[in-house]
């Protein structure tokens, strides 16, 4: 088996495992406790901080003001028109700065 399908396929194990394991953890809990479900609710900004933090500090100018649009357009925008603007945006700006 080629290693990257092996990375793929740990990868997926991993992801369903650990879905799972959090659903039967959950689901056996009567009453999540408030901070338990604080810390759950913040989970997603988290992550998305871990993927976009390094773009806007190591890879250019295009990603950084990217970045930095697609985040005023989410103050105004549904989530769904803003990544396609943020898509259109890097396309743009990556063939203008090269």
């Amino acid at each position: 088996m080629n290693e990257t399908v092996a990375i793929i396929l740990a990868g997926a194990a991993a992801t369903y495992l650990t879905r799972v394991g959090g659903h039967l953890v959950l689901s056996r809990i009567k009453r999540v406790p408030p901070r338990v479900e604080a810390g759950l609710n913040a989970v997603p900004a988290a992550v998305l901080t871990t993927l976009v933090a390094p773009a806007a500090v190591f890879e250019g100018p295009a990603e950084t003001l990217t970045l930095l649009i697609a985040a005023l357009l989410a103050l105004r925008l549904p989530m769904l028109p803003m990544f396609f603007i943020g898509g259109a945006v890097i396309v743009a700006l990556r063939a203008v700065m090269g």
